[in-house]
């Protein structure tokens, strides 16, 4: 199985690996859309439903706030999952667990998904009257002037960032597997940028879980980059070294045959 998931990733030109590729694409959508459409629903809530939102205020004052907060939880572990695999594909340790291709789509799949919690993440404060945000200061990076608005805008850019790079996988064959693999570098800044949004504007930074949460995720993927970076170098270095012995044995078969004295 993994040899037909290879080739249909490394042989675009494989007819029969169009199919695959566009069911990809469909499926990106689809998710894409499913977070949209989610994130719009809840935002609108407070115009089509002003009883429902009423009564959800109610219940209590902040409560559009909880459901940001809750949402951007969610969205911060599928970030945290997505880097692992990525990490895991990269250093070849899916192959132990759970094999390359099922961490290749769990590495996709939850960058989609953490797009759409970003997107409930920020766009349900719509309905939050005590910040009182506009489509506009939820929507441009350091616009919003409620609430610790550089931290906040760290966030709103790093969601930005996540959807160039989560929309990079349809487009690899297009762009080119080098300016592919550029684009996915920017998964180390956003992920530095969603921590630090976390830390500095999240309400719950003091809470031990949180905590526990935000420092665990950062040691884990600084502790599978330099994995990352180590098991490159001595991946080359024994490329090299192979390629040397190669050069050496060719070498010793063309040489000429040492006439005997005799």
């Amino acid at each position: 199985m993994s040899t037909q998931f290879t080739m249909q990733r490394t042989h675009p030109g494989n007819t029969g690996a169009g199919l695959p590729r566009n069911r990809d694409i469909s499926q990106t959508w689809k998710l894409l859309a499913a977070g949209a459409v989610t994130a719009a629903a809840l935002a609108i809530v407070p115009v089509l439903l002003p009883e429902l939102a009423n009564s959800l205020s109610a219940t209590s004052v902040h409560a559009y706030w909880y459901i940001s907060r809750a949402a951007a939880f969610v969205a911060f572990g599928l970030l945290w999952l997505s880097m692992l695999a990525g990490l895991g594909i990269t250093s070849k340790l899916g192959r132990f667990w759970p094999g390359m291709p099922c961490t290749f789509e769990m590495h996709r799949f939850t960058a989609l998904l953490g797009i759409g919690f970003g997107l409930v993440h920020a766009l349900v404060l719509l309905g939050d009257k005590y910040m009182s945000y506009s489509i506009g200061q939820l929507l441009v990076p350091f616009m919003g002037s409620n609430y610790r608005p550089e931290w906040v805008g760290f966030g709103q850019l790093a969601l930005y960032i996540l959807a160039v790079v989560a929309f990079s996988f349809s487009l690899r064959d297009r762009l080119g597997v080098h300016a592919w693999r550029l684009i996915h570098m920017l998964s180390f800044s956003l992920f530095l940028m969603v921590l630090i949004h976390g830390v500095q504007s999240g309400t719950d930074t003091q809470n031990p879980l949180a905590q526990a949460l935000y420092w665990g995720s950062a040691g884990s993927v600084l502790i599978g980059t330099v994995y990352r970076v180590v098991a490159a170098r001595r991946g080359r270095a024994r490329t090299a070294l192979t390629a040397h012995g190669l050069i050496a044995a060719a070498g010793r078969m063309q040489a000429p045959p040492k006439q005997s004295s005799l």
